[in-house]
């Protein structure tokens, strides 16, 4: 992903969800994804994807077990 694109994805990203804490790096990726943090935390991978001209893009987020809230909390029911 071009420096534009990668703005424009941090601008979406944080207008979308009301903050400004989102950032994107290139990181290690070879594929030309980005990697996506919010307040300096890894997040997970936007992948840019383009078909017949068309051009969209794919957020994956990785959610480890183990940051989940307790499946005993009486506030999740």
């Amino acid at each position: 992903m071009n420096r534009t694109e990668t703005m424009r994805l941090k601008k979406y990203l944080n207008d979308r969800f009301d903050t400004d804490q989102f950032t994107l790096n290139a990181g290690m990726q070879k594929d030309g994804s980005m990697e996506v943090h919010h307040k300096g935390e890894f997040l997970g991978v936007i992948y840019r994807d383009e078909d017949e001209g068309e051009v969209s893009y794919a957020l994956s987020i990785a959610i480890l077990e183990e940051d989940l809230p307790n499946a005993a909390d009486a506030s999740l029911i």
